[in-house]
């Protein structure tokens, strides 16, 4: 009896080992730690004319952002928050050939960090939790989703360019007064590039490691 005991014994501690050994390396995989310098309050000016396609482009000359940006661990996460967003001004609005558009932006939205090059110091991401309530012309819609990005912290700019699929035409509320032209079935396109300033005048960086 005791012989069958020391046999079982045997037997359950190699299938433990043997599931340690399966188990480990995947819980043993590290987050991301994000590095944000400095920390803080930042601002963000476009660099360049600021696009939103949906069926139709949407073209705004001057366009600006603020909020936050902090260090974090994980993969994704979040690296800032974008807790205010503007398109175009009363003297310079955005165009289209459906008439002037109006963007109004539901913050916040997040700058989320996926992957890091230390070569380049590029970090790919994308600019989530987005929502805006578009007006181009009669024509009322709601955009919704994501859009990828990157960001070079030899430059500071923060490049929009979703793909398609990334942001979508809500339907609820559905689009208004937009016949065809836009509908829930239309992928909106946003592209654009942002400078980013901290608010010591400095560019920020981001920088991802695995410890």
């Amino acid at each position: 009896m005791k012989k069958n005991t020391r046999r079982f014994a045997v037997v359950a501690g190699a299938a433990a080992a043997a599931f340690g050994l399966t188990v480990a390396p995947a819980s043993a995989v590290p987050s991301t730690v994000w590095t944000v310098t400095p920390a803080g309050s930042y601002t963000a000016t476009n660099s360049s004319n600021i696009v939103l396609t949906a069926t139709i482009p949407m073209t705004c000359t001057t366009s600006s952002a603020s909020g936050t940006m902090a260090s974090t661990t994980g993969n994704p996460a979040t690296v800032a928050a974008i807790n205010a967003i503007n398109f175009g001004t009363a003297a310079s609005p955005c165009t289209s050939v459906l008439g002037n558009v109006t963007t109004v932006a539901v913050t916040p939205w997040t700058v989320v960090a996926q992957d890091y090059t230390a070569a380049t110091g590029v970090t790919k991401g994308y600019v989530g939790n987005v929502t805006a309530n578009v007006t181009a012309g009669a024509c009322k819609f709601t955009v919704t989703g994501k859009a990828s990005a990157t960001y070079t912290n030899s430059t500071g700019v923060l490049a929009v360019n979703s793909v398609s699929g990334d942001l979508a035409v809500s339907s609820s509320p559905a689009p208004v007064n937009c016949g065809s032209v836009v509908t829930t079935a239309t992928k909106p396109i946003f592209k654009g590039n942002y400078a980013i300033k901290a608010s010591n005048g400095t560019i920020p960086k981001i920088v991802g490691s695995n410890p």
